[in-house]
């Protein structure tokens, strides 16, 4: 076989390879649109890595944080301005592994610019396709490694009590909470219906906040992790020159996972089902790139905290799975 038809069929191949890689990236790109989409992220205190109890508006299990300054073995750091994401993966550009990968996609580029390439065997494959697909390529193999290292340090999730082991269900009542009903086996922290009149208020308010680009009320209404991560966030999205827009945020089932009081602060686990209507558009044109104005329906887990004589702000967010 010859250069040429080597160079030929794995010219195809790569192409192929793209062609599978490119709509999963879309795909994570849609889902991590609305405000907490697509991931978890945040702190609860000691719990951080014990699996709330489920609940009948989540029955399912919670995902593990993806974005946590919580280190296990370790209370939950909620009075940290900025969450540190050193060691091996480091923050956004630090880190061993973000070292290499920068470095590898730095040095791609250059050979490709000069002849060269990512893939030596190309020589003078300088296309668009080509970079495309190393940076595919690149991004994969660093959440592939990133995804593993997780894994591996992480302890799995504790298995929680089911709701009937003293939880109270606050479900289809005026707003999305209702009947508070009592219990034999009430949890440690009483949760009050002006409590959950709060969640549901943040709930809004935090979503408002997101659309609006409010970093001030996001800081206000959220921790400092929680308010740092939707900050970065709102900075990618700057940088790609879109903004999410997210509008008629109503909750339709509320549930309590747990509530606890530790290190003097109160902490309070529920369980949202909500419908929203969540779109992407440019900046500049208006145009929309990703969602649409069809509402949709969304199950996640939020936990709030509280310090003595302060109001409830967010402290973390988890998608069920």
């Amino acid at each position: 076989m010859s250069f040429m038809q080597r160079k030929s069929g794995l010219l195809k191949a790569m192409a192929v390879a793209l062609s599978l890689a490119l709509p999963t990236v879309l795909a994570v790109s849609a889902a991590d649109a609305r405000i907490g989409g697509g991931s978890s992220s945040g702190s609860r205190g000691t719990r951080t890595f014990s699996a709330p109890p489920s609940t009948s508006t989540a029955p399912g299990s919670a995902s593990q944080f993806n974005r946590t300054i919580t280190q296990p073995g370790q209370p939950g750091g909620f009075n940290t301005a900025q969450p540190s994401r050193g060691g091996l993966f480091g923050g956004r550009a630090g880190g061993l592994l973000g070292g290499l990968a920068a470095g590898f996609l730095g040095a791609g580029l250059f050979g490709m610019l000069f002849g060269g390439g990512l893939f030596s065997g190309l020589g003078g494959f300088a296309s668009i396709l080509g970079l495309i697909l190393q940076v595919v390529l690149v991004v994969f193999l660093v959440r592939m490694a990133m995804a593993w290292w997780q894994r591996r340090n992480q302890p799995a999730y504790a298995s929680g009590p089911s709701p009937a082991d003293g939880q109270q269900g606050f479900r289809s009542g005026l707003g999305g909470f209702g009947g508070f009903g009592g219990s034999s086996n009430a949890p440690p922290l009483q949760i009050q219906p002006a409590d959950y009149e709060a969640f549901e208020r943040l709930l809004g308010e935090i979503q408002q906040a997101w659309s609006n680009e409010d970093v001030g009320r996001l800081r206000l209404s959220s921790t400092p992790e929680m308010a740092s991560y939707f900050e970065r966030d709102l900075e990618e999205n700057q940088a790609r020159g879109v903004v999410n827009k997210v509008s008629g945020v109503k909750l339709l089932q509320g549930d309590l996972s747990e509530a606890w009081r530790e290190n003097g602060a109160d902490y309070a686990t529920v369980a949202l089902r909500f419908t929203l209507t969540d779109k992407t558009v440019e900046r500049a044109s208006g145009r929309v790139v990703e969602g649409s104005d069809q509402p949709q329906e969304v199950t996640e887990i939020w936990t709030f905290l509280r310090h003595p004589g302060a109001d409830w702000q967010l402290s973390a967010i988890q998608q069920v799975s």
